[in-house]
Parts: structure tokens; sequence; C-alpha cells
């Protein structure tokens, strides 16, 4: 591979290259980003509906008693 890119000038490796990869792998890297996202979302409204259950239970729990 290094013997490849050895006689291309530098903006094909550093250039060229990294632009087609992203055309070709960028639907897959926004999908992964999105997926990322979107989990990191779902896990942080999840803590937040469990603490403010636990809130409310032990609110309630205080009243009572």
């Amino acid at each position: 591979m290094r013997e490849i890119f050895a006689g291309l000038p530098w903006w094909v490796k550093w250039i060229a290259v990294p632009v087609i990869a992203l055309v070709v792998f960028g639907g897959v890297i926004g999908w992964i980003i999105s997926v990322v996202v979107g989990l990191l979302f779902k896990v942080l409204v999840f803590v937040a509906l469990v603490a403010g259950l636990i809130y409310v239970v032990r609110k309630f729990m205080s009243t009572s008693s």
C-alpha cells in the first residue's frame, strides 16, 4: 500500500482520498452518529424519568408517614 501512494502528489493522499472516503462511507458515518446520539438521548430521558419517579415516591413516602 505504501508503494502505491509513494509516487502520488500530496493532494491525492491528503485531499482526494479522504473526500472519496467521505462520499463512499458518508451515509454509514452519518447513520452511526445518529444512532449514537439517539441512544444517548434515550438514556438521558430514561435517567431523568427514573430520577423523577424516585423523587416523587420518596416525597410521597415522607408525607404519608
